[in-house]
Parts: C-alpha cells; sequence; structure tokens
C-alpha cells in the first residue's frame, strides 16, 4: 500500500540521470504482471537519448515533460501473441500501473502518458522509433529523479461502492 499512496503524476524532474540497471527494474515489475491467460503480450522500449525524447513531445501534445525527462518507458503490445483477442490492452495497462508503483517505491518520479487508442499518436511514436507496424504503442512512462513533490490524495469514495447489486432495496 505504501507504493501505491505514494504514487503520484510527477511531470517534473532534475538533471540527474537514471541508471540502466534502475530502469531495467521497473520494467522486471512491469514484466511481473497479469496478463491474460499469461500471454504477455507487451515489449519495452527504453528511451535515454534527448534527441528521441524530444521527437516524441513535438508530436504528442501532452507529453512535454519528456524535454526534461532523463529517460522513458514505451509499453507497446503485441496483438499477436494474445491467447484472448482484445485483452492486449488490459496487459499493458497492468504493466503500466507495476511500472509506475516501482517508481514510486524506488523514489523517483514518473507519469502515464497516454498513446493508445489515439491512431495519429501512436503511429508518429512508432514512426519515431522505427517500430513494427503490428506494435502498438500503448502508453509512455516518463521517469526520473523528482523535482516536485506532490502529497497523497485520498480517494477513496464511499459513493462509488455497491454491494452484490448495483442497486437493491437493502442499500436504500
Amino acid at each position: 500500500m505504501k507504493a501505491i499512496y505514494k504514487r503520484r503524476s510527477i511531470r517534473k524532474y532534475t538533471d540527474q540521470p537514471i541508471s540502466d540497471e534502475t530502469i531495467r527494474s521497473f520494467i522486471k515489475a512491469g514484466m511481473n504482471a497479469p496478463s491474460a491467460g499469461n500471454a504477455q503480450t507487451w515489449h519495452f522500449v527504453i528511451i535515454t537519448e534527448r534527441e528521441l525524447l524530444n521527437d516524441i513531445a513535438n508530436v504528442h501534445p501532452y507529453a512535454q515533460m519528456l524535454r526534461h525527462a532523463p529517460a522513458a518507458i514505451l509499453v507497446c503490445g503485441d496483438p499477436s501473441l494474445e491467447k484472448h483477442k482484445g485483452f492486449w490492452v488490459q496487459d499493458c495497462s497492468a504493466a503500466t500501473e507495476n511500472i509506475l508503483l516501482e517508481i514510486a517505491d524506488q523514489e523517483y518520479g514518473g507519469v502515464w502518458v497516454g498513446i493508445y487508442p489515439n491512431e495519429d499518436r501512436f503511429r508518429s511514436i512508432a514512426k519515431i522509433l522505427n517500430i513494427p507496424v503490428e506494435i502498438i504503442p500503448f502508453s509512455l512512462i516518463a521517469v526520473g529523479h523528482p523535482a516536485e513533490e506532490k502529497p497523497h490524495k485520498e480517494l477513496f469514495r464511499e459513493e462509488k461502492l455497491r454491494y452484490n447489486l448495483w442497486e437493491s432495496e437493502r442499500q436504500k
């Protein structure tokens, strides 16, 4: 629970680099996510070259933090690996969240930048990174040493809970 509560969307980073070993530890967490039928329909691209990070920021309006982030992790889906059609999106979502939790647990900052299902975004990023047409860029995680601190927000809302049925006489 500590990593869950610590995880915040951090968009400002120091210029301190991140080691390859640390980035690989984030991806190991992603690869330990659940996947439908254990198909593991994901691939990961580690991006540390400044020019590539800036190129992505040029085509993605919500990825401007990449101009200052020392690294990013692109989570891609491979529908050809699916055992259950259409579930690659859930697989990649689970991997993305695991990476974010590991980033928080290790005292780094990260933010999930959505790519899929915006076709212009995933095609533009695929072109920049030479990704094969059958592989779909799903999400991008900017990561770095945080240059901002955000406190935990309590997001639990009792009114979002239902027990057994959406609405029943017992709940009225």
